[in-house]
């Protein structure tokens, strides 16, 4: 049962480090007439909704709990 105890020390990682790390995001608003292209790139950092890290912390504890238990 030490995979799930490892599988719940990486979900605690992950939830955290959604709070924290923010995810880039690029567009391309672009249009082609003939042989030219004219447009732009916007580039953005959004981070995952608190809802995702909250899900990822309470698997991350209940794989941990889980897998301390059952050894």
């Amino acid at each position: 049962m030490r995979n799930l105890a490892f599988v719940g020390v990486l979900l605690l990682v992950l939830g955290l480090l959604s709070f924290v790390v923010p995810i880039p995001h690029r567009e391309n608003h672009s249009m082609k007439i003939g042989d030219t292209r004219i447009g732009a790139r916007t580039e953005s950092d959004q981070k995952l909704p608190p809802e995702v890290g909250i899900i990822l912390l309470a698997g991350g504890v209940l794989s941990l709990v889980l897998g301390v238990s059952k050894t």
